[in-house]
């Protein structure tokens, strides 16, 4: 090494005092979108830390910085995730059932706001929010209605859902007894990442300690009833739509993911029961080894936590996350570039190992998409699988001197930042200070300046725009669904047993004040017929709702 050592200092010196006589005047720094200096150049010596046993090692074994899987993508291709959802259940059905024709091998439902919220259909607050940014779901009847002549025991389902994780999760366990399946072999992830919502999101109900417990309760009885599932998926995703940077999103997710684990092992639960089926969600974003960099460091640095703080096993070590491209990074403006620009933050997800994606449709800046753009989305990550060759070999940018030495930058930057959490006490105690908040704040704003300044070019925004573009046709929910919705649930109540729906709301908000495992008493209420807003009425009255104040 001190050989190699004297060859690139000795070289480097006289090829850039020949390269720089020649080269025009450009600015002395330059800084990914995370402010990591790079170089001009990268040689062995910025790797020559990396120890390969250690930091890298083979794809499948510990500390899985090549991937989780020994043979990754050769074996099988990540799953092609597209979210969906919008207006009625039925509507959101067809588009399922389109994209599952289309090739798509598995199922993702964004929920409406009133949904997230805990608000049913017709509730005063649902008002001109229904089905607008998802499905509107409510009732069993709608959950039977959105995977009508889909089998659940067939298909692995993802619901981005969080404050009303566990009613929504008890009622696609219920369909699914209904379609005469075993619970015990559903597949699938709830976010129920209740933590990011008070860092970045706001789709929260309860304050963050009530909302710790419901996380902690349905991990816990997810480990006895539905022992496949993902309890969790740990997301930075929306840390990064806030105006994170790429350290930022990898660093806040992870501290979440320690204080769920903190928060299930104290309540009695074994390490090696419930890590195994915590999964992350992260963005990706456009600049590409950046971004690759990231998912390697993420997958490692989770391992070694893990192992140094609980001598977790290699099963609970291993960090597999969804990727979602990046919507905050698509424009209004030229929206045909959004295509281009999803390619390529596919591309860096599919290079960096995720298991599955979800690839944005170029009209999302705008509205709804199009069946015709989601249609592009999903031939992008067809295309990436089965024509680019990048899935014919595992991580093949291991190697490469500057992604090596970036993904040990980030790792150690995002490292800093979790001991720094922990200083203030752990995940929630930095939430409750604003630390967290505070911090991706000051980068967006920083962003925004940078923008401002042309620091950083966004094609067609502030670099070559143009007077008028083209806008694709839009997709728009009816604004009588609302009324339509009422009309159902008006109808599904009156079928109901009121006596028994009465008694397990009650059930519900005892649990709520007691220790009970709280998906013992939702699923029963479910079942006798209560809604999502009953059951979140039923807990508001014993939590209350958070203050954002």
């Amino acid at each position: 090494m001190d050989d190699l050592r004297r060859f690139f200092t000795d070289w480097e010196q006289k090829v850039l005092a020949r390269a720089l006589e020649r080269a025009p005047e450009r600015r002395d720094e330059f800084l990914s979108p995370s402010g990591i200096p790079v170089e001009r150049v990268y040689t062995p010596l910025d790797a020559e830390a990396l120890d390969y046993r250690r930091d890298l090692g083979q794809p499948g074994t510990w500390p899985f910085t090549r991937g989780v899987q020994p043979t990754m993508y050769r074996s099988r291709f990540w799953t092609m995730r597209q979210y969906a959802g919008f207006g009625s259940a039925r509507e959101t059905n067809a588009r399922y059932r389109y994209l599952l024709e289309q090739g798509q091998t598995g199922l993702s439902v964004a929920f409406d706001l009133p949904t997230q919220m805990g608000y049913d259909s017709d509730h005063l607050l649902a008002r001109g929010e229904v089905g607008k940014v998802g499905v509107a779901i409510s009732s069993l009847d709608d959950m039977a209605a959105l995977f009508d002549r889909i089998p659940l025991d067939k298909v692995s389902t993802s619901m981005t859902i969080n404050a009303t994780a566990g009613i929504l999760l008890a009622m696609y366990c219920v369909l699914a007894e209904r379609q005469g399946a075993d619970t015990g072999t559903l597949r699938g992830t709830i976010q129920n990442d209740l933590l990011k919502e008070y860092v970045a999101r706001g789709t929260y109900i309860f304050p963050p300690r009530p909302s710790l417990r419901l996380v902690t309760d349905i991990i816990a009885w997810c480990a006895r009833a539905v022992p496949n599932w993902n309890t969790v998926s740990v997301s930075g995703y929306h840390m990064r739509e806030a105006g994170a940077d790429a350290v930022q999103e990898l660093a806040f997710t992870i501290a979440n993911g320690l204080e769920y684990c903190k928060s299930a092992l104290a309540a009695g639960l074994a390490i090696d029961k419930f890590a195994p089926r915590l999964s992350f969600f992260f963005a990706a974003h456009s600049n590409i080894l950046e971004e690759v960099a990231k998912f390697r460091a993420a997958r490692r640095l989770w391992a070694r936590l893990l192992r140094e703080r609980w001598q977790a096993s290699d099963k609970s070590c291993m960090l597999r996350f969804h990727t979602q491209t990046g919507g905050v990074t698509l424009t209004a403006q030229q929206p045909d570039n959004n295509v281009i620009r999803v390619a390529y933050q596919a591309l860096a997800a599919a290079l960096g190992g995720t298991q599955s994606l979800h690839s944005n449709s170029r009209d999302e800046a705008l509205s709804l998409p199009t069946e015709r753009s989601v249609t592009i989305a999903l031939r992008t990550q067809q295309i990436l699988a089965h024509e680019t060759g990048i899935a014919d070999t595992v991580d093949p940018l291991a190697g490469s001197w500057f992604v090596e030495h970036l993904t040990n930058e980030i790792e150690k930057r995002a490292r800093r930042l979790i001991e720094k959490i922990e200083t203030l006490g752990g995940a929630t105690a930095a939430i409750e200070q604003s630390f967290m908040q505070d911090a991706i704040a000051e980068t967006a704003y920083r962003h925004q300046q940078n923008l401002e300044k042309r620091e950083r070019i966004v094609v067609g925004v502030n670099k070559y725009a143009e007077a008028e573009s083209e806008r694709p046709q839009l997709l728009r929910v009816d604004e009588e669904l609302g009324r339509v919705r009422a009309r159902e649930l008006t109808r599904f109540r009156a079928g109901r047993d009121t006596d028994a729906v009465a008694r397990s709301l009650a059930a519900v908000a005892e649990t709520a004040r007691g220790d009970g495992n709280l998906m013992d008493a939702i699923l029963p209420a479910v079942r006798a017929g209560a809604t999502v807003g009953e059951v979140s009425d039923a807990l508001r009255t014993v939590f209350g709702e958070h203050d954002r104040r």
